[in-house]
């Protein structure tokens, strides 16, 4: 699982050594105690196909990011993930415009995410966020049918994942020289196929922060989680997680 992400990022590294001397361009790489999307875990398959309650499920990330000055922007992000059969890897390709709303920084964009090997969980989001000073909130809409795996033309089950609605609200504020505290609360709306399947929508949370290490190190440690754990399991618990990055 792990050598196809870093040979991945091997290839990615590589190709951009001579833009790096650009400002433009931004590379990072981390290694995480557990990969949570939406408060979800995202390494879950076990022995004999039983879910994996873990605490630490450690995940090795890493991409690249290119900034115009326009504002217009393009980025690759990839991890290990284990919860779909025959893949190892999600492989997140976007784009988006940045701009300013007199003292409100705008984004707008369009994600992708790609998983290798089983496009069940190939999913396609337009997003729209804005940030006022430490408090910032993003929206992200489906517009493909696929929804990880909850609904789609890949799966099969004639349910539609569209309109799938994700609301996040976070915090980050600077408290200390070099340490930043962090707050997000999330909410997904799925969409009605998924819902009168009978999949309910949930919150997630996150709470911690970052410690600036120098020379492009950051330190995460942050408590992330979600509620309606009696329908989606041990996914939904609440870990610790660990994580150091290096940004070039």
């Amino acid at each position: 699982m792990k050598s196809t992400l870093v040979k991945t990022l091997a290839v990615v590294a590589v190709a951009a050594l001579p833009a790096l001397a650009s400002a433009q361009l931004t590379a990072n790489v981390s290694l995480t105690t557990n990969y949570k999307f939406r408060g979800q875990d995202q390494d879950v398959i076990g022995k004999n196909g039983s879910i994996k309650d873990k605490a630490v499920k450690p995940a090795l990330q890493g991409g690249l990011d290119y900034a115009h000055e326009s504002g217009f922007y393009i980025g690759n992000w990839n991890s290990s993930v284990n919860w779909l059969a025959g893949n190892s890897l999600e492989s997140d390709i976007y784009g988006g415009y940045k701009f300013k709303a007199g003292e409100i920084d705008m984004d707008v964009g369009l994600l992708t995410y790609i998983y290798p090997g089983n496009s069940l969980g190939n999913t396609t989001e337009g997003y729209v966020g804005a940030t006022f000073g430490p408090i910032s909130a993003k929206y992200s809409h489906t517009f493909s049918e696929d929804y990880f795996g909850w609904a789609g033309t890949s799966l099969g089950s004639g349910l539609k994942g569209r309109n799938t609605g994700y609301l996040n609200l976070a915090f980050a504020q600077e408290v200390a020289p070099k340490l930043t505290l962090k707050a997000s609360v999330g909410f997904t709306q799925f969409a009605s196929d998924i819902k009168d399947n009978g999949v309910p929508n949930y919150m997630d949370y996150s709470v911690g922060g970052a410690y600036d290490l120098g020379e492009g190190f950051t330190l995460g440690a942050n408590v992330v989680g979600a509620n309606k754990r009696g329908f989606f399991g041990p996914v939904n618990k609440n870990r610790l997680i660990v994580s150091i990055t290096k940004t070039l």
